[in-house]
């Protein structure tokens, strides 16, 4: 029997494109290939790319670079590019770094095995288009592994909003949504293979409006029947948009017991202007009444969010707007970036704030942020939580796990083992976790 050949992954960016890379992993073993954790080792090398982040194609050519020598020393080393960028960029990337074999959207890595066996009879290949066979359908037949305590899974795909800063439409396609069936199958096998909590994928998630045994459902549907999986204890879903968060959706909130009490909901930014040029479709009153709303429905609701500031065109004025959304509503997690162009996007095309006015809000606006989280954190002590033990920590003896409320948390206990669900009473708040001990 032949020895295995090894693919080694590196994934950038979004929990999809964690999720992608894993179906990735499971349609190359099919031909072999089993998961090594250096690229020194591999026969191929792949990069899972996003293109959200500033200077993303930029960074992907750098990695690119980083491989030249092991291609000269291993000729037969295959070295691939998929996700957003290889989307974007297509061919140009071959053109630019020749070592480049392979070159796969995230709309086609359901081939990736006839790409992979053209590579080996010494041809480049491409594919970076929008199939109209479902990659769902064709990956479900691949060789599957055991698997940790949590599972992402992709429900939706693509994005209709075309927010001005934003590539993803242009990257990932229009909005499409998986047929429940097959995400209740899919679902019910990662619970048999060790899976008890799951956390729903899309671009825009709750737009999610696939196809069910008596027409559409709506995501709070899905969640529905998903509550009746047994073996199944947890639900999350991300990312959302709040134009898309429905009546029946904060209802779930309030009455589906796995429905996890956290959501992440991007504002992106608390200026009525700047979100009317961000193309977002909201103003900032409606937003805070949504929250409210979902703070009815469940009042211990985690709340996460997204910021840019410097976004073209904004002053002082709407960067305190920002700041005034961000108190008023009381974020226990938030992530916030500098606004970057996006070659293509709107936005690019506009005035631009001054680099240095950007670093100076930023650093003001995250000061605020982290203020927030620390005293949400810091509320958790002396309170019980449920925590899903996930993996050792890196102290002896000690298990790592996320509560309802998705804080990591640690304990020092032999009684907590992967894969439980227990009692912790919360001792102290750190930096970025809590510590725990067994209730």
């Amino acid at each position: 029997m032949s020895a295995p050949k090894k693919l080694y992954i590196k994934t950038y960016g979004c929990q999809m494109n964690v999720y992608d890379s894993e179906r990735m992993v499971e349609a190359l073993g099919g031909q072999g290939y089993v998961e090594t954790k250096t690229p020194d080792d591999a026969d191929m090398i792949l990069l899972n790319t996003c293109h959200i982040r500033e200077k993303a194609a930029e960074k992907v050519y750098s990695e690119l670079g980083r491989y030249k020598g092991l291609k000269a020393e291993k000729p037969d080393l295959k070295i691939g590019v998929a996700g957003c960028v290889a989307q974007a960029e297509g061919e140009e990337i071959m053109r630019r770094q020749p070592l480049v074999d392979l070159v796969v959207g995230p709309q086609s890595y359901h081939r990736l095995p006839e790409m992979e066996a053209k590579t080996r009879a010494g041809a480049k290949a491409l594919d970076t288009d929008f199939p109209e066979e479902d990659k769902f359908e064709h990956l479900k037949k691949r060789p599957k592994a055991a698997r940790g305590p949590t599972a992402f899974l992709t429900v939706q795909e693509g994005c209709d909003k075309f927010c001005a800063f934003c590539v993803v439409p242009y990257t990932r396609g229009a909005e499409v949504s998986r047929p429940a069936t097959q995400i209740l199958t899919e679902a019910r096998d990662l619970v048999e293979r060790g899976v008890r909590e799951i956390t729903l994928l899309g671009q825009n998630v709750n737009a999610y409006h696939g196809a069910g045994p008596n027409g559409d459902m709506s995501l709070a549907d899905l969640i529905w029947a998903l509550n009746d999986v047994d073996g199944l204890e947890r639900i999350r879903f991300t990312t959302s948009h709040p134009n898309d968060m429905a009546d029946d959706l904060i209802a779930a909130h309030a009455e589906c017991g796995k429905l996890m009490p956290y959501l992440h909901l991007p504002v992106q930014a608390g200026s009525d202007k700047i979100l009317k040029r961000m193309n977002r479709s909201h103003t900032a009153e409606q937003y805070l009444k949504l929250i409210e709303r979902l703070r009815e429905a469940r009042p211990d609701l985690h709340l996460s969010g997204d910021f840019i500031v410097g976004f073209p065109e904004e002053t002082e004025e709407d960067f305190q707007a920002t700041m005034d959304l961000i108190r008023a509503v009381h974020y226990g997690t938030a992530y916030s970036f500098k606004y970057s162009t996006r070659p293509g996007t709107p936005a690019a095309e506009r005035d631009q704030v001054p680099e240095d006015e950007k670093d100076d809000r930023l650093q003001r606006l995250q000061a605020l942020l982290s203020q927030q989280q620390r005293e949400t954190q810091d509320a958790m002590v002396g309170r019980e939580v449920k925590v899903l033990f996930e993996k050792p920590g890196r102290l002896e003896g000690q298990m790592v796990g996320k509560s309802e409320y998705l804080h990591a948390v640690h304990v020092a206990d032999a009684a907590a083992q992967k894969g439980d669900i227990a009692r912790v009473r919360i001792v102290e708040s750190g930096p970025n976790s809590l510590k725990g001990v067994l209730a």
